[in-house]
């Protein structure tokens, strides 16, 4: 799916609101005083309020484990993140025990019946893991070479997404 976002710059000229268009549909962006995006905590699932929402992408060249794919995406969407506010008290009353995650991941669908999903939940050192999303998704393509000492079946390469949303 393509995603766009409306310049805001563009939009201003023209008199319109920024929007974000998806295939067929433009949805408009909301937008504070001022022209700018607003700051609002936007509602999220799970009772929830969102706080960040952390990508990666992870893959398993060698042994074609998906599960592996999978963690290593978790792990590149949380690895260059600092989460302090949750421990400095910038959050009156929430603590890292109170921090709730919402994973979503993208698994090419002929291998998600392989996806160890405890496993996957061992990447995250702390927090409430409220929700997995597995969808369609990543890829499947050729590593170019299958080597049977490190455990390849085949030259398959495994790749998934992850979008981590984290709110307390």
């Amino acid at each position: 799916m393509l995603l766009q976002i409306g310049t805001a710059w563009n939009s201003r000229a023209i008199g319109l609101a920024p929007t974000v268009r998806f295939p067929g549909r433009r949805v408009p962006v909301i937008m504070a005083s001022g022209g700018e995006p607003s700051s609002a905590v936007p509602p999220s699932p799970h009772g929830m309020k969102l706080l960040f929402v952390e990508m990666g992408t992870g893959y398993d060249q060698h042994g074609q484990n998906i599960t592996t794919a999978a963690m290593r995406a978790c792990k590149n969407a949380i690895s260059s993140n600092s989460i302090p506010a949750f421990r400095t008290g910038a959050l009156p009353g929430v603590s890292y025990q109170q921090m709730k995650l919402k994973l979503k991941l993208g698994v090419p669908h002929s291998v998600q019946h392989e996806l160890d999903l405890e496993q996957v939940k061992s990447v995250f050192p702390y927090g409430e893991i409220v929700d997995i999303d597995v969808v369609d998704g990543g890829l499947i393509c050729s590593s170019g070479v299958a080597l049977e000492a490190m455990g390849d079946k085949n030259d398959d390469c495994y790749i998934v997404n992850a979008a981590i949303y984290i709110g307390y």
